[in-house]
């Protein structure tokens, strides 16, 4: 079982908190500076970012992710004791397959959506492909993205998902409490301040859609497939001027900025593709003993 991975590890408190607090700090750090900001300086920042070139931000947001998921992949093997492959699966091995599914389905989702929003109504949606600018976007997206999204997954759904399931002993808990964990730690994301706080709905509920996956699949290769490929569609697909952090993507929206119908959008992300994703993944690979999975009981296994 996922969750009792952990157990093949040292838990001592202090090596859990040490690893955590090294490796969520830059997570901590927005928030805290997120929060003790004023309004004028956290706009001053925003302002700021968009007035470096588009590729060069983003590189800018994504290069500390490569640290810091290489600094928890280092302690979880000497301070924990552990290996990756605990941390990522229950399997014998990673499932790649799994990834590539997860990834290719997300990015089924996006771009059929996309299209069905742009013949709907397309009258602010305007050609935006600068071939230079969009392919350095896509390298930089398929190189950087994954230490991004890893770090994210393998921090929450992987090392905080395990650690706070020994230690109280069941599955619900640690699925509720990484998932609003996720949500409210994307506070200070400049996409937040762009929109209102209406938008911690949707990271909650994404932080929660990549949990179930976790724990009903028994390992996190559905989740990183997800995560990667939905981030890469973001920064590819469309981009606009009152965007926070702005790519050079294929479409722009040249409208006024419209916060009830992205929020809308989202909510309806939330209560209606989220679960059709689930439904399909629960078909593909047989998931049965739903609420055993997500809510059951943890104990230790019994050595032989």
């Amino acid at each position: 079982m996922f969750i009792e991975q952990a157990y093949k590890g040292n838990n001592k408190w202090w090596r859990v908190l040490l690893t955590t607090l090294l490796t969520s700090g830059v997570f901590i750090a927005n928030f805290i500076m997120y929060f003790l900001s004023t309004k004028e300086q956290l706009q001053a920042a925003y302002d700021l970012m968009k007035d470096i070139p588009n590729n060069l931000s983003l590189v800018v947001n994504l290069i500390p992710f490569v640290f810091l998921l290489g600094l928890l992949f280092l302690l979880v093997y000497v301070l924990n004791n552990r290996s990756v492959l605990s941390l990522t699966t229950s399997r014998s091995k990673v499932d790649f397959k799994r990834i590539f599914f997860s990834f290719g389905l997300i990015v089924f989702i996006s771009i059929a959506g996309f299209l069905v929003s742009y013949f709907t109504d397309n009258s602010n949606i305007v050609w935006n492909f600068k071939p230079i600018n969009f392919f350095l976007l896509l390298f930089i997206g398929l190189i950087l993205f994954p230490f991004q999204i890893g770090l994210e997954e393998y921090l929450f759904r992987g090392y905080l998902m395990q650690q706070i399931g020994v230690v109280v002993r069941n599955r619900w808990f640690p699925l509720l409490f990484t998932s609003i964990t996720f949500g409210f730690l994307h506070s200070a994301n400049p996409e937040v301040a762009e929109m209102g706080f209406g938008v911690m709905i949707f990271y909650v509920g994404t932080g929660l859609l990549l949990g179930i996956m976790t724990l009903m699949d028994e390992g996190m290769e559905l989740a990183l497939g997800f995560h990667f490929g939905n981030n890469l569609m973001v920064s590819l697909l469309l981009t606009s001027e009152f965007s926070a952090l702005q790519t050079d993507a294929l479409f722009k929206y040249s409208g006024v900025e419209n916060t009830s119908g992205t929020l809308t959008e989202m909510i309806i992300s939330i209560s209606v593709t989220y679960p059709i994703i689930l439904f399909i993944l629960a078909k593909k690979y047989k998931w049965t003993n739903w609420k055993d999975k997500l809510t059951g009981s943890v104990s230790q296994p019994i050595q032989s």
